[in-house]
């Protein structure tokens, strides 16, 4: 066969001597260790009984194939008959009872630490949106959205993808180094599953309930997870970000946070310009709501409807700020009410109502939202 010229074999051979990362890329299937103590122990279990059942097979295949050499037909040895035998009855229910229980012990206690959230150190509230996380930092008076950053020209393969394609967000979760947190998981519209490997957190987002799991990471660093429930259109577009800090780096972000949740309160009062709001809102409806209205506003087909032109956009004031706020019921349009701020949500739908020739001249004030949303 013509691939296999002197050139080929040399090719195939220095690949397989060398280790090349080619080839080294097929084996990295196995779990994470992981940064917490809870991770490590997960990893240790799945590798505990990975080696259980790899004996269990050379075992079995062993006795098997010794069996079928040595008692093939062609040597004339028959088959013996263990019918009802007592002793072989025995053996098959014990021996295998015996090795769940070396299996059970160590999931069992392994399971209890899992699902033991008691004295954490601090609390953070985690909603799943479509398609995006809500971290609220209980107590504190901070609390943030957290999208895919990822930009689109990568997603539409008309940039190069880079290290962390959709695996990276705008808004990280920020967590101190050995303190133990619990969060508190739940979601606004439809199941989610929050999950980062390296924290060995893996919960849940259920509407309507509130599932409770911790971690304590032990060292700082990036690590990044996803959404693990099939949550929509959008699910592989739902990362998740975490950021592990030292305690003075912790405190020196929360200070920040806080800080800026302080500046956001000051600008809803402010007296906005049109430009303003204008320059805002096309920063706001690009992270929220081009990927399904588009860029240009002229949407996806029934499913998301142009924005460019429309009736609603137009003529009816009233109509157009309660779909962003509360969303269409039956429709895949989400409540932004509760997602955004009163300015961002002023400042968006002045965009919506302005850009794409709508040209409508309204400005929508963030009081306007307060007042609304006051039910004035």
């Amino acid at each position: 066969m013509r691939f296999l010229t002197p050139k080929w074999l040399t090719v195939m051979a220095t690949i397989l001597m060398t280790g090349s990362p080619l080839a080294r890329a097929a084996w990295e299937l196995n779990m994470t260790q992981g940064v917490t103590e809870v991770s490590r122990e997960v990893f240790g279990l799945h590798m505990l009984i990975f080696w259980i059942c790899v004996a269990i097979g050379v075992a079995v295949f062993a006795v098997m194939f010794w069996s079928i050499l040595h008692h093939r037909k062609s040597q004339g040895v028959k088959a013996a008959q263990f019918h009802e035998s007592t002793t072989v009855e025995i053996i098959w229910t014990v021996v295998p009872f015996i090795i769940l229980v070396a299996m059970a012990v160590p999931s069992t206690g392994a399971l209890v630490r899992i699902y033991d959230t008691s004295d954490a150190d601090m609390d953070i509230k985690i909603s799943g949106y479509q398609w995006k996380w809500h971290y609220e930092y209980m107590g504190e008076g901070v609390g943030f959205f957290s999208s895919l950053s990822t930009p689109r020209e990568e997603i539409y393969n008309e940039a190069p993808k880079n290290e962390h394609y959709l695996l990276e967000v705008d808004e990280p979760l920020v967590i101190p180094v050995n303190k133990k947190v619990r969060f508190l998981v739940t979601a606004n519209d439809v199941i989610h599953s929050f999950w980062v490997p390296a924290l060995a957190v893996k919960r849940d987002a259920i509407p309507g309930f509130i599932n409770e799991t911790w971690a304590k990471a032990e060292q700082t660093g990036t690590f990044r997870g996803q959404c693990a429930e099939l949550c929509g259109k959008d699910h592989g577009f739902m990362p998740i970000v975490v950021e592990v800090k030292s305690q003075e780096d912790y405190d020196e972000w929360l200070i920040a946070r806080k800080e800026e949740a302080a500046k956001e309160r000051e600008l809803r009062d402010k007296t906005w310009s049109f430009d303003e709001l204008m320059a805002r809102g096309e920063k706001v409806y690009a992270k929220n709501c081009a990927a399904c209205h588009q860029v240009n506003g002229e949407g996806i087909g029934s499913t998301f409807p142009s924005l460019k032109g429309t009736d609603l956009v137009l003529k009816d004031r009233a109509g157009h700020i309660d779909a962003v706020l509360n969303g269409r019921a039956g429709s895949m349009m989400a409540a932004f009410g509760p997602q955004l701020s009163e300015v961002d949500l002023a400042a968006v739908i002045t965009y919506e109502r302005n850009a794409w020739g709508n040209n409508t001249g309204d400005i929508v004030a963030p009081m306007d939202i307060v007042a609304i949303k006051a039910g004035k």
